[in-house]
């Protein structure tokens, strides 16, 4: 019944976004309960299953964070000490804050790194490769002094793992985590991925057409910089398997007391739709009153969510093939899920009316080092749009994911500027902008990463 229930609603939202290929788990009171739609690839028809492998993307990081509470608990690694201890070769556009970011800074992402230096296939690849690089990665902020998601973070969080393992990231990953929990299906690499039965992205151009997502997964192939951050592929089952690992006692990984740290709150996250707060690596959110801990991904024409309730022994995942509405797609999945198996109803924000003058006062471009944001206004709404900055798309010989064409945004009730996205494949997503000590707009937050403010409108 539960099951017949799950898959009539995932064949409703498949069908109705137009999504290739979906799979979705839930853990209910120690059962599984599974549903899949549609296929691997429009060109080679294959049906999804439990076992389908799809591109986590973020949430590999759940991953890495794991595996380094384990070297933590193993006392190798101190969460409160400096990166330098065990990575001495960092270096940053800002030497003092080379000297200040911690562990911890890294894990809860407020180190102050912008989100992440882009893969151009050249060079060195590795995680000592970027780090070599990561001088030329901007600083938004003091280290500990707010969060702001950062891809750059992790991959430097991974490059800890690989020295204070003394073995390749990968392999470290293996032995501290993947291979102890019996993860068979959670790889990195195409090498891997292609011996198992896989999902094909797909982006929907502004045709409406479906076109196969090139590189598979985020990034070009050979990019292990990127591993920690967003590397994994895996399946709805073997997440299923990862969340009872996060649920149980350590399972002779990691004592059940770290384990279990990582669900504690180490900042506070505003007016975002991820969450209340990080703990460690895991987004927190206030589910009428359960406590939730989750992390989702979004690659190229994949997206992936994971949400745990400890407190009713629940887990949801979902997957989905294609950008951008496998994202709209996986939230669906979460509310209905929240509201059918939980009881928990999920409230969106409503914004108040357009305001022209509080408008004006937010047009402009922002940016982090990969992407522009536009806000605009045309006296009766306002609107953001966010996409690849074309120098870097042109100079791109991969085919990337498309832009996120201009959205109506609202703010909410208050004087606090905070937001809501409140149409296209964004809808739903909260943010808000930053002032600085004289009251001008600096930023906005959108997705946990802060945009700073380069240009206002005209």
């Amino acid at each position: 019944m539960l099951q017949d229930k799950l898959q009539e609603f995932i064949n409703a939202q498949a069908t109705e976004l137009g999504v290739p290929g979906v799979a979705v788990g839930v853990l209910l009171d120690g059962q599984e309960i599974y549903a899949s739609h549609g296929v691997t690839s429009l060109s080679n028809p294959v049906p999804v299953d439990e076992k389908t492998l799809f591109h986590l993307a973020s949430v590999s990081k759940t991953f890495t964070a794991t595996a380094l509470m384990r070297l933590v608990a193993e006392g190798k690694v101190d969460l409160d000490a400096p990166v330098r201890r065990y990575v001495p070769e960092l270096k940053l556009a800002d030497e003092r804050a080379a000297a200040r970011i911690t562990v911890l800074n890294l894990l809860n992402h407020t180190a102050g790194l912008d989100w992440n230096l882009i893969d151009d296939g050249e060079g060195d690849r590795s995680l000592a490769g970027l780090v070599a690089k990561l001088p030329q990665l901007p600083l938004i902020a003091p280290p500990g002094s707010r969060a702001s998601y950062s891809q750059a973070g992790y991959n430097l969080a991974g490059r800890i793992v690989e020295k204070v393992m003394d073995l390749p990231f990968e392999e470290a990953m293996a032995k501290l985590v993947l291979e102890p929990v019996g993860l068979a299906d959670t790889v990195y690499g195409l090498s891997e991925v292609m011996v198992r039965k896989f999902a094909v992205g797909y982006n929907r151009g502004d045709d409406g057409a479906l076109r196969p997502a090139r590189p598979w997964g985020a990034f070009k192939e050979g990019a292990r910089g990127d591993n920690p951050g967003g590397g994994l592929a895996s399946s709805v089952s073997d997440l299923l398997r990862w969340a009872r690992f996060q649920l149980g006692d350590g399972e002779g990984v990691l004592p059940e007391a770290e384990l279990h740290r990582m669900r504690e709150q180490t900042v506070e996250l505003r007016a975002s739709t991820l969450g209340d707060g990080f703990g460690i690596c895991w987004f927190l959110r206030d589910l009428d009153g359960l406590h939730g801990i989750g992390h989702g991904g979004s690659g190229n024409g994949q997206f992936a969510e994971l949400l745990i309730v400890p407190e009713r022994n629940f887990a949801l995942v979902s997957l989905a093939n294609v950008g951008p509405d496998g994202y709209p797609f996986n939230q669906s999945v979460v509310r209905w899920a929240l509201e059918n198996y939980l009881g928990v109803v999920e409230q969106t924000a409503q914004p108040v009316p357009y305001d022209k003058e509080r408008a004006q006062e937010v047009v402009g471009r922002y940016d982090i080092d990969a992407m522009n944001l536009d806000i605009a206004s045309d006296s009766t709404r306002l609107t953001l749009a966010v996409g690849i900055k074309p120098e870097i798309r042109e100079a791109s010989d991969e085919e990337m994911p498309p832009d996120y064409p201009a959205a109506e945004i609202g703010f909410l009730p208050g004087d606090s500027d905070e937001y809501i996205v409140t149409e296209g494949g964004l809808r739903g997503q909260r943010g808000y902008f930053s002032r600085d000590a004289d009251g001008a707009v600096t930023g906005v937050d959108l997705a946990g990463r802060l945009f700073n403010r380069v240009a206002q409108a005209s």
